[in-house]
């Protein structure tokens, strides 16, 4: 089988197809940008923007997440991560996609009272805003149990699913 048959096949099952990054954008993020989240911060055009909220990650929490931005191909200036406390929309006119790490914040942020079960698999919204929200696993939770890194996966899928059709 060649490549393009291969990768034709993953398409029509739904699955998506990693690929590595030249070592030009091979950044290692930072949980706190350097600078507002709304200025240029590298050459390219930011064409999303995403908003994560949760227990600000350290360690291998952090190295995790890196990992997810990585993953998820996004540049330093298409997301930021906010506190609880921060609900404003940001000031950009990019699609934009909230991403709740844990069942406070998704509590919290939506409003919504039922566990992260029931919470998960569903695009909410940041209550008293026009944004959309996914719920998924905290990431101190995805390292003490690995095999919900993959339902993390969906969730942030269906963020960028979400952030598509936008």
């Amino acid at each position: 089988m060649n490549i393009d048959d291969h990768s034709r096949y993953l398409k029509e099952m739904g699955i998506t197809e990693w690929s590595l990054r030249s070592a030009a954008q091979d950044c290692a993020p930072s949980i706190t940008p350097s600078v507002e989240p709304h200025q240029a911060i590298s050459n390219q055009e930011p064409k999303v923007y995403w908003l994560f909220y949760g227990q600000a990650p350290g360690g291998d929490q952090e190295r995790l997440f890196q990992n997810i931005i990585l993953a998820l191909g996004l540049l330093p200036n298409e997301w930021e991560w906010r506190s609880l406390s921060d609900t404003q929309a940001p000031n950009t006119q990019l699609p934009c996609v909230a991403f709740a790490f844990g069942e406070p914040a998704a509590q919290a942020l939506s409003g919504e009272q039922e566990p992260l079960t029931q919470l998960r698999d569903v695009v909410l919204e940041i209550a008293g805003q026009d944004i959309p929200l996914i719920a998924s696993f905290d990431l101190a939770h995805c390292l003490n149990r690995p095999k919900d890194k993959a339902l993390l996966w969906q969730d942030l899928l269906l963020a960028r699913s979400v952030l598509q059709s936008l």
